[in-house]
């Protein structure tokens, strides 16, 4: 069950009209942070991506599987939106311990910064430089000038750094 810190985060988000994905972020940092922490670990950066996902669907986020994923994952995606448009029963004590006890005897390595830094490179690359682009400005309508304003920055510094 998420923590309800990061159920309200991801609401703020859904008022502020940013994008599923961006709300489903939320769940995925709260993972990324249960591995950090040792609660319990995770075989990749992907699998732990996907649990992260997988929590934000069962908590009412309305985001599809992507186009390009496996039949599996859109069934599994599907599956959950059902989920999280009931009304949940409580999970089987045995079933959490379960789930918890396996994903305990992973390795943590999957939330260190190297292979988050190597998981959003590869994704990025499979994408064009156009839907960059046209993601990019997607995110500019929802940033407000404050946003705007601090990215801006934030690029100009990396340009500089990259240039010098």
């Amino acid at each position: 069950m998420p923590e309800q810190e990061t159920i309200d985060r991801a609401h703020e988000d859904a008022r502020e009209g940013k994008s599923p994905s961006t709300q489903a972020g939320e769940f995925v940092r709260e993972e990324m942070e249960h591995v950090r922490e040792g609660k319990h670990g995770a075989r990749s950066t992907k699998r732990a991506i996907a649990i992260g996902l997988s929590k934000a669907r069962h908590a009412g986020v309305k985001l599809p599987a992507s186009k390009r994923s496996s039949k599996r994952t859109r069934r599994k995606a599907k599956q959950d939106l059902a989920k999280g448009r009931k009304r949940g029963r409580k999970t089987s004590r045995k079933r959490s311990r379960a789930v918890t006890g396996a994903l305990r005897r992973e390795g943590h390595k999957a939330a260190s910064r190297r292979a988050l830094s190597k998981q959003g490179r590869a994704s990025a690359r499979r994408r064009s430089a156009s839907e960059r682009s046209a993601s990019a400005r997607k995110a500019v309508r929802t940033k407000g000038a404050a946003g705007r304003s601090a990215a801006a920055r934030k690029a100009a510094r990396t340009r500089a750094r990259h240039r010098g």
